[in-house]
C-alpha cells in the first residue's frame, strides 16, 4: 500500500470514529461488512423479485412456485424491448428509499441503490453483453427542477462495476409529460407517445443497449424510450430498474 492510500485509509477510519457511518433508512450505525449505505436489517427489508415472473416484462406472479412464464399483457401486446428486471417490488422499505433518494436528493443512498442494483444477478440479463448503459432522460425542465437525473446515478455505480460506458447524452427526452402516477395505463401509453428522441443515430446503431430507470409502473415509458432506440439501429434494448410497481 503507497503513502498516499495509507493516509487515505487513516483519514477514513479517524472520521469514521468520529463520524459514525449511519443506515439512510433507520440511522442504525452501520457495521464493517455492511454496504450500501444501509444497514442489514433494512437490505433484508427490500421486497426483492424472484421466480416464477414473466419471461419478458419481469412482472412477478402471485404464486410462489412455478416456472417463468409470460404474462398476458405481454402475450397480447408484446413490448418492443427484449427483456425487463427488476431489483425489488415498489412497496416497503424499497418505496420509501427511492423516495428518499429521489425527492430528497440523497445521492449516497442512490449511489448505494446502484451499487446493489450491480451487484446481484438478474435473471436473463447478461451484462457482459452490452454495448451501453442509456438512463432514462428527464426533460430539461424536470431536470433543474430536481436537480439531477436518478437514473444517471444508477446507471453510473453498474458502469464502475462491469465497465461499461454510460450514454446519457444521446436518448432525450424533448417533449415535456405530466406525471404518470395517477394516469391509467392508456393515459400513460398516450403521455409519453412521441416524447423521446435520439441526437447521434450512428452512436445507436448496432448496440445492444440496456436502459436504466428507477421504477418500471407499466412500462410505458421505457417501451417508448425502447421505440425509438430500435427505430435509429439498436441491436437490441433491454431493461433494469431499481423497482417493479406490481
Amino acid at each position: 500500500m503507497n503513502e498516499t492510500m495509507q493516509s487515505s485509509s487513516k483519514l477514513k477510519i479517524f472520521f469514521d470514529l468520529i463520524f459514525p457511518p449511519q443506515c439512510m433508512m433507520c440511522g442504525k450505525r452501520i457495521e464493517d461488512g455492511e454496504e450500501d449505505g444501509m444497514c442489514h436489517g433494512c437490505l433484508l427489508q427490500i421486497p426483492y423479485i424472484s421466480s416464477p415472473l414473466c419471461h419478458r416484462c419481469g412482472l412477478p406472479f402471485l404464486l410462489e412456485t412455478g416456472s417463468n412464464h409470460f404474462c398476458n399483457d405481454c402475450l397480447l401486446s408484446p413490448p418492443l424491448f427484449k427483456t425487463a428486471r427488476a431489483l425489488g417490488k415498489y412497496e416497503e422499505g424499497l418505496k420509501k428509499v427511492i423516495a428518499l433518494f429521489k425527492y430528497e436528493g440523497k445521492f449516497n443512498l442512490g449511489e448505494g441503490l446502484g451499487r446493489l442494483m450491480a451487484r446481484i444477478p438478474h435473471t436473463d440479463l447478461t451484462m457482459s453483453s452490452y454495448d451501453l448503459f442509456m438512463p432514462v432522460p428527464l426533460h430539461p425542465k424536470r431536470l433543474r427542477e430536481r436537480g439531477f437525473n436518478q437514473a444517471v446515478v444508477l446507471a453510473s455505480q453498474l458502469s464502475k462495476r462491469y465497465q461499461i460506458p454510460v450514454d446519457s447524452m444521446n436518448l432525450c427526452r424533448h417533449r415535456p409529460t405530466e406525471s404518470q402516477i395517477h394516469l391509467s395505463f392508456n393515459e400513460r401509453r398516450t403521455n409519453v407517445k412521441g416524447a423521446f428522441g435520439v441526437n447521434d443515430k450512428g452512436k445507436i446503431k448496432g448496440k445492444n443497449i440496456l436502459l436504466i430507470d428507477d421504477v418500471y409502473t407499466s412500462g410505458a415509458t421505457v417501451n417508448e424510450c425502447a421505440k425509438v432506440l430500435i427505430k435509429a439501429g439498436a441491436e437490441t434494448v433491454d431493461v433494469l430498474t431499481l423497482a417493479r410497481a406490481v
